[in-house]
């Protein structure tokens, strides 16, 4: 049955006449899910959001077409799905790659270009309570967290759907291989490939070691390391993160490790405005640094962080604030 009640069929029916607001109505529930799931595959929540809108235009033409041999669901994550891998054949919306720095007396090692933006946690807060099904291998918040996307950036983009179609949402195998108009036989492949990759990627992770989010021991974490940052302390700072720190810097093919390295990447003495939030389920910082002409502070990079008891394992460094809006945030703070 292509809808689950007999309401859904009635909006079903009206939105099928031409209603907007009939349409609204029947794919509202699903808008968040969708836009998650976009940003899965492509790891942009601008983009995400912009093809949410393409999807929900396309399904909006297409629902004439709509005959209920799947679940409105499974359809709406099909045109999704198609949207997102037209998207990455597309090379004007990818990033050129960054140009590689001078070497330094301290040699940061290299890591695949990534690109990627942080996913705001407010956008998550109306998701459907969609418990993983017994096909997943990855709980919500865990297909979540920025580790796990950096991972599937690191993926074809078939294998990405692929993966993201049959252990994060559950899709049987046949299921998926509808969706993605190919065989079960070319799904089950590119899911041993997409799965090997993935475990080698998130091999030691500290997800098991990180607090509670929102926990005191989160808290007093953060606060040790937001006084530190609005200090300009530098010393501070390093003293928060642990001895196997890593930074890394999307798009750039760099990923530096340890607290030395580290160092030479942190603004001198440079106090900045900080204002707190959460990105990918992970505590995150809106950083501000100072004008030197006007009494304001300006947006220059947002930091997501992971934590590992009661130190700083790795700091992923956004310098692209077009991203602040989805957060709510402003591009300039008083100092």
């Amino acid at each position: 049955m292509g809808v689950r009640t007999l309401t859904d069929h009635s909006l079903l029916v009206r939105a099928q006449e031409g209603d907007e607001q009939a349409f609204a109505q029947l794919v509202g529930p699903y808008r968040g899910e969708l836009q998650l799931h976009c940003y899965r595959i492509v790891g942009s929540s601008q983009d995400a959001e912009d093809l949410l809108q393409e999807t929900l235009l396309a399904v909006w033409r297409g629902l004439r077409a709509f005959e209920g041999r799947s679940s409105l669901r499974t359809w709406l994550l099909r045109v999704a799905t198609s949207r997102c891998l037209s998207a990455l054949r597309d090379a004007g919306r990818r990033p050129k790659e960054v140009p590689m720095p001078s070497t330094e007396h301290r040699v940061p090692s290299r890591a695949e270009p990534v690109w990627l933006q942080p996913y705001p946690d407010i956008l998550l807060v109306d998701l459907p309570d969609r418990t993983p099904g017994p096909e997943a291998r990855y709980e919500t918040r865990e297909s979540i967290e920025l580790a796990f996307i950096v991972g599937l950036q690191r993926l074809p983009p078939l294998q990405r759907a692929t993966l993201v179609l049959r252990d994060v949402l559950s899709f049987r195998t046949a299921e998926v291989a509808e969706i993605l108009e190919t065989t079960e036989a070319s799904v089950k492949g590119a899911l041993q490939r997409a799965r090997a990759t993935l475990d080698a990627e998130l091999s030691g992770r500290d997800r098991d070691l990180s607090p509670l989010p929102n926990s005191p021991a989160e808290r007093a974490v953060m606060t040790k390391f937001v006084n530190a940052i609005e200090r300009g302390d530098v010393d501070g700072i390093l003293a928060v993160l642990s001895e196997d720190a890593r930074l890394v810097k999307p798009p750039e093919r760099l990923e530096y490790r340890g607290r030395a390295a580290i160092e030479e990447h942190v603004y001198r003495g440079t106090p900045l405005r900080v204002i707190s939030t959460r990105a990918n389920t992970q505590p995150a910082l809106a950083c501000y640094i100072p004008d030197s002409h006007a009494p304001i502070a300006r947006a220059c990079g947002m930091m997501v962080l992971t934590l590992r008891g009661d130190e700083i394992s790795a700091l992923v460094w956004f310098t692209d604030t077009a991203v602040f809006p989805l957060f709510g945030l402003p591009r300039s703070v008083h100092r």
